[in-house]
């Protein structure tokens, strides 16, 4: 069972999501609250996602991200947006965020993209544009390769190439035949070398670095 926690400052879009993710066999809502409540509930409540409105009147919610990384064992935070062209999407990605979604992201999509969440993907939504995704890339690398890049053994460049894809750590595990435990490894030893906090930080590094099609975007994973 996958525990979620909502934290958005509409009541209308902590009930719509609640529901939404509560009809899966697999996922629980184990609490949806405004975004001052958001910290305190995960302390109380541990869950695995958090789905964290980016904007809100009564907190910041790249703040909230901040203290939810800090937390002893940090949930995977996904931030909510109503739009695909928000400001702050670029520092919530360098900050930490496992990707961002969209409010008006497809009902039938939504648990799909929280399982993969809880499972180590990366999700961006798909009408992330090339703006952001650049516009990440040059602030983060500033042109240049990260020099951690040269740091990684053979196999973790290829693990790194499946991270980019989307793929959860489940899936890369398939795909290389090795044992989860074993991708979660590899996949902290990337993080570490590349100095960077999450999935899709490192994603977007091996996109910057030449080590995807240049015109492939990054997809829900």
């Amino acid at each position: 069972m996958v525990r979620v926690l909502v934290v958005d400052d509409e009541a209308l879009i902590r009930t719509g999501f609640r529901c939404i993710l509560d009809a899966a066999d697999d996922l629980e809502v184990v609490a949806a609250v405004p975004g001052g409540e958001a910290v305190r509930t995960a302390r109380e409540m541990r869950p695995d996602v958090v789905l964290l409105d980016i904007r809100m009147p009564d907190v910041d919610g790249l703040s909230v991200l901040a203290e939810l990384r800090r937390l002893p064992q940090p949930p995977v935070v996904a931030m909510l947006t109503t739009f695909d062209m928000d400001e702050y999407v670029a520092t919530a990605l360098r900050c930490g965020a496992a990707g961002f979604l969209l409010k008006d992201t497809d009902p039938e999509q939504l648990p799909f993209l929280v399982r993969a969440l809880a499972d180590g993907g990366t999700v961006l939504s798909s009408k992330v544009t090339r703006t952001v995704v650049d516009g990440y890339l040059e602030a983060s690398c500033q042109g240049t390769v990260p020099r951690g890049l040269d740091r990684l053994t053979e196999r973790e460049r290829a693990v790194l190439v499946l991270i980019a894809e989307g793929l959860s750590n489940a899936d890369i595990a398939a795909r290389m035949h090795l044992g989860t435990g074993t991708v979660k490894d590899h996949v902290s030893a990337i993080l570490t070398k590349l100095e960077v906090g999450s999935r899709v930080q490192a994603a977007l590094v091996a996109e910057r670095a030449g080590l995807l099609r240049p015109s492939r975007d990054l997809e829900p994973g």
